[in-house]
């Protein structure tokens, strides 16, 4: 078990209006200093689906992808002892400050990818802040209950 610190800012600004919320970077995602950086993480590829655009590849297109979307992204914990990329790992999780952007933008809507993201906002996340958040279906390949079309259109719902 590693502590690892969460080294990537939140994306959102002004306009945002959904906050969709991960548990923890993965290590690829942490080596990369952006969310969702695992090749086989479907996240980028159902987001592009859901809001009618194409799959962005660079940072700069996915964070202009997200923001012309409305859509902020962040993680629940800002630090923990995880092993590798295993969110059943995490321990002695301290959250991130999401007031951060819940103060910043109009957000409507909450909105976790994955039981674990869930699990940890209702924890540590939603007693500060008091907003109830929706669980959607994780995008990581270890969740191959859901294929990609499934994904689609469960995450349907953030739009």
């Amino acid at each position: 078990m590693d502590k690892v610190n969460h080294n990537i800012r939140p994306v959102y600004d002004a306009d945002s209006k959904v906050l969709v919320l991960g548990s923890f970077p993965s290590v690829k995602s942490r080596e990369a200093r952006f969310f969702y950086g695992h090749p086989q993480n479907r996240f980028w590829k159902v987001l592009a689906a859901v809001t009618g655009c194409e799959v962005p590849l660079t940072v700069a297109d996915k964070t202009s992808m997200l923001l012309k979307n409305h859509i902020a992204l962040w993680d629940t914990i800002a630090s923990c002892e995880i092993d590798g990329s295993s969110d059943s790992s995490i321990r002695n999780a301290k959250p991130n400050d999401i007031s951060v952007i819940l103060n910043a933008a109009p957000i409507r809507r909450i909105y976790c990818n994955g039981s674990k993201s869930y699990e940890l906002y209702r924890k540590y996340c939603e007693p500060v802040t008091g907003v109830k958040a929706v669980k959607l279906p994780s995008t990581s390949p270890a969740n191959a209950a859901f294929g990609i079309d499934r994904l689609i259109e469960a995450w349907k719902v953030i739009i």
